[in-house]
């Protein structure tokens, strides 16, 4: 961290302690505009969220939950972004909160420096170069507790751990590592969860009415109501790639996004495969009422510069009318958008590739298509990794208009992995990544 990024947080704590959330605003300022050849797309402006103690933001929220931020500043909003109606707002959602890994004897351990932290809904404004908090709700239990974005279960979910990784954290059922959101007719939210993997619905001032997990998956002790309305296969996530994307179609139904293959039968077949899975569900019925299959492009047309299967995810899925959702495919430093049709035929749900006992199992095929499941046809919007200004590690996409889209970093508090992510002290060095939104025209729109 450099001596004026340094200088410049220790202004904002001073000046950012006591001041209602509402003015806390970013006051970074963001690169101009990127040209580009007018066919192709281009980066026409970005904008950075500046520095915001997460003590303050979150004891702001709910005073007392945070003790000691460790030097770690307001990130992680872009888990997702979506449109708030008036220009230049958005609704975004943090994930879990600051946490890394640090190897210990061979054994890497997820840590979580400020395990007080409770993920929150984070309304934003766009003016110029600056990103601007409006507004803050927290996520809370039924009886109005903060959820924190702990792990859930032993066994399932990877041991908690302090910043340093030497001391064990308690589990917590209420955890949540919020990733999607979209916004209801009726002012409430619905989120997704990388933990269950779950679909949370949340009133319109944070406090969670209904968890829907996978069958079987037997969460106990949360305070607030869970559902087993999901289909018992997604027990089988890869950890830490639950749900991720969430889209909002015209009806009302939402459409669901794994993030990675499912490790069916195993970790190996997993890591290795090119399919993952998009579930529909009906707010209405509360149910899951479609699956679909949906293939990768081999990881290095995705990113010339990757040669690992396993680091393909898909982060943001959105509406784009009837039953069409453009689809991210991504790893941390280059994605590209696909449009798809979600048609009837293309529907799996209830069939065999739901059967954790079917082999080989739906990730293992070399070619399900060749296979008889009805894969996802999809078309190219835009390589963003070829886009020149647009940062890595993207994690949400909102859609502004027929030309274009408002994308989302995830800057992970600007936490890095290993042990040199805190000093002597136990203060956060910066990574320097910002949290930034940037709008990208198409010239052929979507």
């Amino acid at each position: 961290m450099s001596p004026y990024v340094a200088g410049r947080r220790s202004v904002h704590r001073s000046v950012a302690a006591g001041v209602p959330l509402a003015l806390l605003a970013a006051l970074t300022v963001a690169g101009t505009a990127v040209g580009a050849p007018s066919g192709e797309a281009r980066v026409t402006g970005s904008a950075t969220l500046g520095d915001i103690p997460l003590g303050t933001f979150s004891n702001t929220l709910l005073p007392g939950t945070v003790g000691d931020d460790r030097g770690v500043d307001l990130g992680g909003i872009g888990s997702d972004i979506y449109p708030a109606g008036r220009k230049g707002e958005f609704w975004t959602v943090t994930d879990r909160g600051p946490n890394g890994q640090i190897k210990v004897a061979g054994e890497k351990r997820r840590t979580f420096p400020v395990p007080g932290f409770d993920p929150a809904i984070v309304k934003i404004r766009v003016s110029g170069h600056t990103v601007k908090v409006l507004d803050a709700i927290p996520i809370t239990t039924s009886s109005g507790k903060p959820v924190t974005g702990l792990s859930n279960q032993k066994g399932r979910d990877e041991a908690p751990y302090s910043y340093d990784a030497k001391t064990p954290l308690s589990y917590n059922p209420n955890g949540l590592d919020t990733e999607g959101i979209v916004r209801a007719q009726d002012g409430s939210f619905w989120l997704v969860d990388e933990y269950g993997p779950s679909l949370i619905h949340v009133s319109a001032r944070g406090k969670i009415l209904t968890r829907y997990v996978p069958k079987g998956l037997a969460l106990k002790g949360a305070d607030y109501r869970v559902v087993e309305a999901l289909p018992a296969v997604l027990l089988h996530r890869k950890i830490n790639r639950g749900f991720e994307g969430l889209a909002q179609l015209p009806g009302g139904d939402l459409v669901m996004a794994v993030q990675s293959p499912l490790s069916l039968p195993d970790t190996d077949a997993g890591e290795a495969s090119l399919t993952t899975r998009l579930l529909r569900f009906s707010t209405k019925k509360r149910a899951v009422t479609a699956e679909y299959a949906y293939r990768f492009d081999p990881v290095n047309v995705v990113d010339p510069s990757e040669d690992d299967t396993s680091e393909l995810k898909i982060s943001s899925v959105v509406a784009v009318g009837g039953d069409r959702l453009l689809v991210e495919e991504r790893t941390d430093k280059a994605a590209r958008l696909q449009v798809v049709k979600l048609t009837r035929g293309a529907d799996i749900l209830g069939d065999k590739w739901d059967d954790d006992t079917t082999s080989p199992s739906l990730e293992q095929l070399d070619d399900p298509a060749a296979s008889g499941v009805p894969v996802l046809r999809k078309r190219l919007v835009v390589d963003l990794g070829a886009v020149k200004g647009v940062p890595g590690k993207i994690e949400g996409v909102a859609r502004v208009d027929h030309d274009t889209l408002a994308l989302i970093n995830d800057n992970d508090f600007g936490m890095t992995d290993g042990p040199e992510a805190f000093d002597a002290q136990g203060r956060l060095v910066d990574s320097g990544i910002e949290t930034t939104v940037t709008y990208v025209r198409l010239p052929r729109g979507i």
